[in-house]
């Protein structure tokens, strides 16, 4: 038997692998002598930066930057042998950095996010994969693109540094197909888990309205309607807006640089997972884009997740079952424990 294991976090309890080791253990149990590859899998968000280092044989850097307060913290990135940037914006400005009783996207920075990028910059990087999930910001980017100005010129604006980014090709990573604003844009849909009070949702949508009417004026172009755009707190938008960007699937964008199909085209079964599996899981998450790719060379897929529901709904879609790892009964405190996580995917009963 052949296995594939490319497994998404359990967010708020196990990482992508941690979750994947605990897979590992589970097969060997039950077969010994099958031969069991793990993939490093990510769609931008949360371990993105670990799993395309891993994927590319990327170095990684660390400096000092500010968090989404402001705070000074230390960050990672990477860089390959080519001179490709690896950032994960959750590094600098991500929601998990921040004490839930000082959250406030009114305030909250992407300002880390560009002293990573300049930090790249200056290292020789013209090339750069950016992970777009897990802020704690709302700003549009504007922070961003403070840094940006500030660490080459001081006492510029965007323009003076515009020949610097033209020389950069900005590939953006992420699963999220929201605009900028509307009902369905940054604001309205991803503030409230940032900690944004209704009043504070109505301010945020008003100012990512005008900076887009600003930005269109002052550009030519608006790109504040392309999918994405509302990623990150409207990271995706400037990068779009200010730096040319391309959004691509993260989960896809991983999948081709490692050639997935190559790897998997024998194998028995393909097993991913994530926190908790639903019909939203269709809507382009990391295990439907990993049992799309699998069933397209004919690989059948296992889903795991510690929550699940419409079932019937994810097996219609592809997958050839799904398993919740945990108990009926189990309290949400004791399943979201780690070392109960992890003795539960070792012992899910592995039948296929």
């Amino acid at each position: 038997m052949k296995y594939i294991i490319a497994i998404d976090s359990f967010k708020g309890c196990l990482t992508s692998e941690e979750a994947a080791e605990a897979v590992y253990q589970n097969i060997v149990s039950h077969h010994p002598k099958a031969e069991i590859i793990t993939i490093p899998v990510s769609d931008g968000g949360e371990g993105m930066l670990n799993a395309f280092c891993k994927a590319l044989g990327a170095t990684k850097e660390t400096i000092s930057v500010r968090d989404a307060m402001m705070r000074r913290i230390t960050a990672e990135y990477g860089i390959t042998n080519s001179g490709t940037a690896i950032i994960e914006v959750a590094q600098s400005c991500g929601l998990t950095l921040i004490e839930p009783k000082l959250m406030n996207p009114l305030i909250a920075t992407s300002y880390g996010v560009g002293q990573l990028i300049a930090s790249a910059i200056k290292n020789g990087c013209r090339k750069f994969i950016i992970g777009l999930g897990g802020s704690a910001t709302s700003d549009c980017g504007i922070g961003m693109l403070k840094a940006l100005i500030e660490s080459f010129n001081d006492k510029g604006n965007f323009d003076d540094i515009r020949h610097i980014i033209q020389k950069c090709e900005f590939t953006i990573a992420s699963d999220v197909t929201n605009p900028l604003c509307g009902p369905n844009g940054t604001s309205h849909v991803f503030a409230r888990q940032k900690g944004a009070t209704e009043g504070m949702i109505d301010i945020l949508e008003k100012r990512a309205m005008k900076f887009a009417e600003v930005s269109a004026m002052h550009i030519g172009h608006d790109c504040s309607n392309k999918l994405g755009a509302g990623a990150a707190g409207g990271l995706g938008y400037a990068f779009m807006q200010y730096m040319n960007a391309e959004m691509k699937s993260g989960a896809d964008l991983l999948l081709d640089l490692i050639n997935f199909e190559n790897i998997a085209k024998d194998a028995d079964l393909v097993i991913t997972g994530e926190g908790a599996s639903d019909k939203q899981t269709l809507m382009g998450k990391l295990p439907y884009v990993i049992m799309r790719r699998a069933k397209d060379i004919g690989i059948p897929t296992l889903l795991i997740a510690g929550r699940i529901d419409d079932k019937d709904k994810l097996i219609n879609a592809g997958f050839k079952d799904t398993v919740c790892i945990n108990p009926k009964g189990i309290s949400i405190e004791n399943a979201m424990r780690k070392d109960v996580a992890i003795s539960n995917i070792r012992d899910f009963p592995l039948s296929i």
